[in-house]
């Protein structure tokens, strides 16, 4: 049985003139006094320092497609060992994850396992990469660096899905143990962000200009469409054409449907009309791989080159269907590169989804 180190050390906190610490991993800055946690609820003080509650321990595991994180373009068809904690530090009304990411309680995290632990596991299991996922790994930061130390040093690669919320000292550190993420781009006003998210916008697309450009991290983003209330097609327009001018053509989106969900009971399900026009406008601006998500959707989920149209990776939910590619990544019929990280043959995992008791592979 893997050990765990409930309340780890952390750096990235000050202490204030007034004696409160404030916690600088994200721009929520809480400062806290003694005994107090911030809105995460994972990272607390105790003592004179900022600790993290839920260092080695896990709301659970899942080996799933690497598409459902979704990545259409990092190592297709293979499976991906999935993994949270709790709590988060975003607030959003939306959340279809609140059961993980707005626990309060510790009896959710009901696996444990160190960084090692996972590492041997995703070994064991065939997985080629881990992926932080379910709550942000931003609040977990130290757990999630010390993991994807550990799985690098056995060549599985790691994967975060994130929100993108974080100051820029720490997501320097984190995005040097990275290969890959998915970053959620909620919307683009900051009445959305303020008002559902309890965020802002700036600091994500601050994250997202510097892994474009200050990084190898390969990244695509996902942009969840409510009815309402981020899906005018002006919004749209905006989010695309800053998309294409500020990260360039090849980074690809993916527009995924909304369910009623947390405190977000009132609004409808994305029409998939929706999502289709979502993603007509990203291409028209310049957006070259674009998709729809949540949805049974094959034109929408599957891959064309940018040059020829040809298809190059049919997707059927999260079933390859088709595959063509030359051992490079290029188009089989006029050869246009297909940017991503691409193997000269995709896995075979398909759709499934595998729970997994780290325990039980005596991790």
């Amino acid at each position: 049985m893997a050990t765990s180190a409930p309340h780890h050390p952390t750096s990235h906190w000050h202490t204030l003139d007034d004696g409160r610490v404030q916690c600088d991993i994200c721009p929520r800055a809480c400062k806290l006094r003694d005994g107090q946690r911030g809105l995460c609820f994972v990272r607390a003080r105790e003592g004179d320092e900022i600790v993290l509650t839920t260092y080695g321990r896990s709301s659970g595991f899942c080996i799933d497609p690497i598409e459902k994180k979704p990545l259409n373009h990092f190592l297709p068809g293979t499976p991906v060992l999935s993994f949270g904690t709790a709590g988060c530090n975003l607030a959003c009304k939306f959340c279809q994850n609140w059961d993980i990411s707005k626990s309060r309680e510790m009896d959710t995290l009901m696996d444990q396992a160190s960084p090692e632990a996972i590492a041997e596991a995703a070994v064991r299991l065939g997985c080629r990469s881990v992926a932080f996922t379910y709550n942000d790994p931003v609040i977990f930061h130290e757990y999630a660096i010390d993991v994807a130390q550990a799985c690098r040093e056995r060549g599985i690669r790691s994967v975060a899905v994130t929100a993108g919320y974080v100051c820029p000292e720490p997501r320097a550190e984190f995005y040097r143990h990275m290969d890959a993420a998915n970053v959620d781009l909620k919307a683009f006003t900051e009445r959305f962000y303020h008002s559902v998210c309890a965020a802002h916008l700036e600091p994500v697309l601050e994250t997202l200009v510097y892994l474009r450009h200050e990084t190898d991290v390969w990244f695509e983003l996902t942009n969840l469409l409510i009815p309402g209330e981020n899906d005018a097609e002006e919004e749209i327009e905006a989010m695309t054409e800053w998309v294409v001018e500020h990260l360039g053509p090849d980074v690809p989106m993916h527009f995924t449907a909304f369910h009623p969900d947390w405190k977000m009971m009132d609004k409808p399900r994305t029409p998939p009309a929706t999502l289709t026009r979502a993603r007509e406008i990203a291409l028209r601006n310049g957006v070259r791989y674009a998709y729809t998500g949540n949805v049974h959707d094959e034109a929408g989920g599957s891959t064309y080159c940018h040059a020829c149209g040809e298809t190059i990776i049919g997707r059927d939910w999260y079933t390859l269907t088709g595959w063509r590619l030359t051992e490079d990544g290029a188009c089989r019929s006029c050869g246009a590169r297909c940017p991503g990280v691409l193997e000269a043959q995709p896995g075979t995992w398909g759709p499934k989804r595998q729970p997994v008791r780290l325990a039980g592979l005596g991790a």
